[in-house]
């Protein structure tokens, strides 16, 4: 299990919180986003009530319900959502970013879809990330972080939560047309 020591810590950037994997991974996520020229963005504001409806696809968890209020994200809500965004192939919860929740409840809100999220894949171990190499995974990639996600939103096609994102410059928006799905992150704004 895990702790975090301050609901509005990232994860990824809390020293208590490291141990040795969380710091590699940290690294990569860092190194990943320091790859990235032009990494100043200009988010829409957040409003001070944020909810998220997900649904983990291979084993229809969900979570639907607030993450964030008063100022603050609920950490029952982060480790249910930690939960459902967990790497399925080596059983491991992580931390995730909430900032990738928040960057969830901007697409959708811009979107206005109150549809789930159909999530194929949240935080992925460096070795699942290995095993998944191929030209479309990258090495450095911010699932290993917990700052990614791949998804499908019913009710909205793939290109048209893409561009929105995209336009947004919410973080990193990748379109994967043949498969039907987007890769959304938390880190600087970039396409493929």
């Amino acid at each position: 299990m895990f702790r975090r020591s301050h609901p509005d810590t990232c994860p990824c950037c809390d020293p208590a919180m490291m141990g040795r994997r969380e710091i590699i991974t940290a690294g990569l996520g860092l190194l990943a986003c320091s790859a990235v020229p032009g990494t100043a963005r200009a988010q829409p504001p957040l409003p001070p009530l944020r909810s998220l409806r997900v649904q983990r696809v291979a084993t229809e968890d969900s979570f639907d319900g607030v993450y964030f209020r008063d100022g603050r994200y609920d950490r029952e809500a982060l480790h249910k959502l930690d939960w459902v965004f967990r790497d399925l192939s080596a059983a491991e919860v992580t931390p995730m970013d909430p900032r990738l929740f928040d960057v969830l409840h901007v697409v959708a809100e811009g979107l206005g879809n109150t549809e789930f999220y159909q999530i194929s894949s949240g935080y992925r171990t460096p070795e699942h990330n290995s095993a998944l190499r191929t030209s479309r995974v990258s090495e450095v990639s911010l699932h290993m972080s917990g700052m990614a996600a791949d998804f499908r939103l019913p009710g909205s096609n793939a290109y048209g939560v893409a561009r929105l994102a995209a336009e947004m410059q919410v973080g990193g928006v990748g379109l994967y047309r043949r498969d039907g799905f987007v890769h959304l992150d938390c880190g600087p704004p970039r396409r493929w």
